[in-house]
């Protein structure tokens, strides 16, 4: 198997995709409470993060995840995904519609956006900063960028030890996933939540809010307490709606 993986519970699958400033460890406080809410928690880390190595080839992260789904024989799961991890789920969801359950779509990006003013900016200073070999440098951006005002000094620290960990691994790498260009959102039918933080980029706002416009089965919350990870964050408050959502959706309410 391509994927570092684990799986814990039983129950209706449910699978945990991470943002691309952390790896599968950003999902620790949902874990439990989604295993003892009765499903079956399957989480991995995406090629150059955590325990998965960097590609020595071409790949696409949704075929990898595809893969790790044949494998552990799940025909049919619900996706909770954070940021990079819902462009991921996206494509999934687009390519095999009669197999997903469910999206609950952390602060999530989308195959084909724009970025805005800001984003652009923050990509540009985090270019400036690899250029200059300050990793040091680019993982306290991405933290101050990322990590929201309700976030503990622990969230914080796992993230920047997460980040830092991608960047290394990825430093040398040849090869990246190469995302659609676009999805025909129309064929993603799963009941669907997108949720954006108040303090989070101007992007994710608008990600959030086409999504639950375009998608037949979405709607949009907004957290006025989140930036970028509500899940780090405020973890019991966004377990609690994520189990909240998971149960509606795949009890047809």
């Amino acid at each position: 198997m391509t994927l570092a993986y684990d799986v814990s519970g039983t129950g209706p699958a449910v699978v945990l995709l991470h943002s691309g400033v952390c790896d599968r460890r950003m999902w620790e406080p949902q874990v439990p409470a989604l295993a003892g809410a009765g499903y079956r928690v399957v989480r991995c880390d995406f090629r150059g993060y955590g325990e998965t190595p960097v590609a020595d080839r071409p790949y696409s992260d949704s075929a990898d995840v595809a893969e790790l789904l044949e494998h552990l024989g799940v025909e049919r799961a619900a996706f909770v995904a954070s940021s990079y991890g819902g462009e991921v789920a996206l494509e999934l969801a687009e390519a095999r519609p009669d197999s997903v359950t469910a999206l609950a779509l952390l602060c999530s990006a989308m195959p084909g956006h724009a970025p805005g003013a800001e984003l652009r900016s923050f990509a540009e200073r985090e270019d400036a900063l690899f250029k200059a070999d300050d990793l040091a440098g680019a993982v306290e951006l991405n933290v101050r960028t990322w990590v929201g005002p309700e976030a503990t000094e622990e969230a914080r620290d796992q993230v920047r030890h997460m980040q830092r960990q991608a960047f290394e691994l990825q430093w040398t790498a040849e090869h990246s996933s190469t995302p659609r260009a676009e999805l025909d959102l129309a064929r993603v039918t799963a009941p669907t939540l997108t949720v954006s933080g108040a303090h989070d980029l101007p992007d994710f706002h608008q990600i959030a809010a086409t999504l639950a416009n375009q998608l037949p089965a979405a709607h949009h919350l907004e957290l006025p307490w989140a930036g970028h990870l509500p899940s780090l964050e405020r973890p019991a408050e966004t377990t609690a709606l994520l189990i909240r959502f998971l149960q509606q959706a795949t009890s047809g309410a």
